[in-house]
């Protein structure tokens, strides 16, 4: 019994080192693989901040079109109204001749 006693304490002491040792290791791989992230999320921002003006000019031009074609479906809608007025009109005119 005495000899556990005096080994048990050496292997969880040279577990827990091993333990340390591998946990450090893991600690120095991911801080290099958080660099090579960190670089690539670096990359994609300064490539999407380049698309950032081929978006905006896009969004203008669909603006345009938009108020363009509104402008269009009313001049049409109003001249299909002036039309059925006109008419309307002229049938009220003939019933009280």
């Amino acid at each position: 019994m005495d000899l556990m006693y005096d080994i048990f304490p050496v292997i969880l002491f040279i577990l827990a080192i091993i333990l340390l040792i591998v946990l450090i290791v893991l600690v120095i791989k991911m801080i290099g693989t958080l660099k090579k992230v960190d670089q690539i999320v670096d990359n994609v921002n300064t490539k999407v901040s380049k698309l950032d003006n081929a978006f905006s000019v896009i969004d203008t031009l669909t603006d345009s079109l938009s108020s363009i074609n509104d402008k269009i479906v009313s001049f049409v809608a109003n001249g299909i109204r002036n039309f059925f007025k006109r008419r309307k009109k002229k049938g009220e005119d003939i019933n009280e001749e």
